[in-house]
């Protein structure tokens, strides 16, 4: 292995996506055994006991930043641990809104390599994955910053998720749809059980899942581990005003605004605020003015300009029938160009459905991942779902935003988060040069 010294922060990531070759493999035996090796840092002051864990098929990340923006309002030193990254993959590390720096993603690989190492040598055991290892990379940074609060959110499912190691203030159900189904199973009620696996003994739960089934599983499950169970329902919510801006509410006896768009991000909001007052010793003020500084890129994201250019990751059905939704509230009636790229792993057939009929022309084009569908293929699902809307390949989005980029109009980018980012850092980096060229 090369001294730390000599290792630059583009190798050490290069290093990490290269775990990636081990696969994903749902389990807790090598997140524990590798911990083990680190001294338990998850158990031990000043982290024991100061996790909010959140798990659910959407919305966990938009939780988790509400919940970081009230934590710090409230005082506290947050850590906030999220996936994936849109632009740099130091965001899935943050402490008080500043990311961890490349110095300390170098610094804390080159600690865990050898760990990694040994316990890909111990017998039944394996190589750690990507998501194991960064998680433990996570808990040793927070230690060292010596986080009062730490908001974790899963990366896929829950009992077998290498985040479920960690003893929580509270644990998050946001809700349980269909997604990920070749690794949590291929029902709602099989997901459900995945997701509620964060549950523990005694420990307060929020849900804001409303399938039935889904709440069914986790209703038992709580009851099992006498976890109290908290039901957030949209209904407990008034809307009071919304604009590109954000939305005002009334909810648990205080008006609030929320500057997330999307009926969706209501009750994510609820559920933060429902989170934050049974884990944090939280006042009304403390939430309100939290919630007011919630940023969360990527999420119905507007960019403001000509065109108007709107980022959602959108990366399963019910997602995308959220997005759909959103943009009629806000976008009726415009000139609607979709530059739409999916993940071959997820349910395109249901995406494209809920997206492709609202838009006036469809773009195909790559995801940033070797798990993309090609243009083409996603271009004919696109012309299944909705027959009367033209659709063309553009293979990359820098070509699609080149063909948009005089057009009147909204232009959705949708699909992947990682398409998201790769976006996002397009659309900053041309308008900063068209700024500086003025």
């Amino acid at each position: 292995m090369l001294a730390s010294a000599a290792v630059t922060y583009e190798q050490t990531v290069e290093y990490l996506y290269g775990i990636q070759l081990f696969g994903i493999k749902l389990g807790l035996h090598n997140i524990r055994a590798l911990l083990a090796l680190m001294g338990n840092p998850h158990e031990t002051p000043p982290l024991v006991g100061r996790f909010i864990h959140i798990a659910g098929t959407n919305g966990k990340g938009s939780v988790a930043a509400m919940l970081n923006a009230i934590g710090q309002r409230a005082g506290l030193r947050v850590g906030l641990y999220t996936s994936p990254h849109l632009v740099s993959f130091c965001e899935r590390i943050q402490v008080n809104n500043q990311p961890i720096t490349e110095a300390d993603v170098v610094r804390l690989v080159s600690e865990i390599r050898p760990l990694m190492q040994r316990v890909a040598e111990m017998p039944e055991h394996a190589h750690p994955t990507f998501f194991e290892a960064i998680t433990a990379i996570a808990l040793r940074y927070f230690q060292e910053r010596r986080c009062d609060l730490v908001v974790w959110e899963t990366g896929m499912g829950g009992r077998l998720d290498a985040t479920n190691i960690v003893p929580p203030l509270v644990s998050v159900i946001t809700n349980v749809q269909n997604d990920h189904a070749t690794y949590l199973g291929d029902t709602i009620a099989k997901i459900a059980v995945e997701k509620a696996g964060v549950i523990k003994p005694g420990v307060p739960v929020v849900t804001a899942a409303s399938d039935p089934v889904a709440l069914e599983v986790i209703s038992r499950i709580a009851a099992e581990a006498r976890a109290p169970l908290t039901v957030v329902r949209p209904g407990d919510c008034e809307l009071l005003g919304e604009d590109l801006r954000g939305q005002q509410v009334r909810m648990g006896g205080m008006e609030c605004a929320i500057p997330l768009l999307g009926v969706h991000q209501v009750v994510n909001a609820m559920t933060a605020v429902t989170a934050a007052r049974l884990a944090l010793k939280v006042s009304d003020e403390m939430i309100r003015e939290g919630l007011a500084r919630t940023r969360w890129p990527g999420r119905f994201h507007v960019m403001p300009g000509k065109p108007t250019v709107v980022l959602d990751g959108a990366h399963n059905s019910a997602a995308a029938e959220v997005l759909g939704a959103t943009l009629e509230q806000h976008f009726r009636g415009q000139r609607l160009t979709m530059i739409l790229g999916i993940l071959r792993d997820k349910d395109r057939e249901g995406i494209c459905r809920a997206l492709a009929p609202r838009a006036t022309e469809v773009l195909t084009v790559r995801v940033p991942s070797e798990r993309t569908t090609s243009p083409g293929e996603l271009a004919e699902i696109c012309r299944r779902a909705a027959p009367g809307v033209p659709v063309r390949n553009a293979n990359t989005v820098a070509a699609a935003l080149e063909e948009c980029s005089e057009r009147d109009g909204v232009v959705l980018v949708a699909g992947s988060l990682y398409l998201v980012g790769e976006t996002l850092a397009l659309v900053q980096r041309r308008r900063l040069e068209a700024g500086l060229n003025q």
